[in-house]
């Protein structure tokens, strides 16, 4: 017997006018905003910059969308090249469809870059952006829910997913961008919320062992990376959706496994220890120095000048 299912959205798209607003992407949006927050917080406490953080945010997120879109048409082309495809739809990305892995490989080089071009040292700024990053991916998967894909199997726990029909105006069968009818097609299990979860709890996992095991140069991005794909590992598995097969195991789960056994090389591998805030961003803090000085100079003159005695 179902004790309580969990409900799909009656629909994932509204329409404003001719103007058509995608959970999907605001769910994106949404994660974002909620990583930039903390990003910020955590990078300015460590000692960086925080105008640091926003010139990253203008690289790292088109980079992002276009390394996790590329990932996800490279490893679903079919859905995209094929005799009954259109071509066009490999580049609807409200409709669904980012690779981590893309987004994040591509970001990271983006950054890279850039912090290069600066010579800041990005050990500390990845520290500083792990934990929001997979909190935003955690976000994200509700763009999922609210696009009725991705989900595991058939299933009668109390947690189970209610998948809708869903219609156009037209009464045609529309998944992403109809309404609900209200008939429900199967109860699968939710692995949407079962990777929103995980994400949660690495998250939490990542602020705790930054403090208590002092990391730095790094290591706490290497260890999002080991956390993320260990349960990925686990919840790609209870997929069913379409997916790419190589030796007979979806395509993401070989990739989860080869990325957190080179997190977890590179975790030991890196220096151990925490930055100092000068360590963080040198070229900042010694602005502030200079700036530092220069005030105190002009207050010295000042106090000088109001302490010679006036001309009679």
């Amino acid at each position: 017997m179902i004790l309580a299912n969990i409900p799909s959205p009656p629909q994932g798209v509204w329409h404003l006018g001719p103007l058509p607003i995608r959970a999907y992407a605001l769910c994106i949006i949404l994660g974002i905003l909620v990583a930039l927050w903390l990003t910020v917080r955590r990078y300015t406490a460590m000692g960086g910059n925080p105008d640091t953080v926003w010139d990253a945010a203008i690289v790292v997120i088109p980079a992002g969308i276009i390394g996790g879109r590329l990932y996800h048409v490279a490893t679903d082309y079919d859905k995209y090249f094929c005799a009954d495809c259109n071509p066009v739809d490999a580049l609807k990305i409200t409709n669904g469809g980012l690779g981590i892995w893309g987004a994040v490989a591509l970001g990271a080089i983006a950054v890279w870059v850039m912090f290069k071009i600066k010579g800041i040292p990005m050990g500390p700024f990845a520290d500083a952006v792990a934990p929001g990053l997979v909190l935003a991916q955690g976000i994200g998967r509700l763009g999922n829910w609210f696009n009725q894909e991705l989900y595991g199997a058939e299933t009668t726990v109390p947690w189970a997913l209610d998948i809708y029909y869903r219609v156009d105006a037209a009464g045609r069968n529309a998944p992403i961008s109809g309404r609900s009818t209200g008939e429900i097609i199967a109860s699968v299990h939710p692995t949407f919320l079962y990777e929103l979860i995980w994400n949660v709890l690495v998250c939490l996992f990542l602020l705790w062992a930054h403090r208590a095991w002092k990391l730095g140069h790094g290591r706490v991005f290497a260890l999002y990376v080991a956390g993320y794909t260990l349960g990925r590992f686990f919840i790609e598995n209870m997929r069913v959706d379409e997916a790419t097969m190589v030796f007979g195991f979806r395509i993401n789960a070989i990739v989860s496994v080869v990325v957190f056994i080179i997190a977890i090389i590179v975790f030991f591998s890196l220096k151990k220890g925490k930055e100092t805030p000068v360590e963080v961003d040198p070229k900042y803090h010694a602005a502030l120095a200079e700036k530092q000085q220069e005030d105190g100079d002009e207050a010295s003159e000042s106090t000088d000048s109001s302490a010679t005695p006036g001309k009679s």
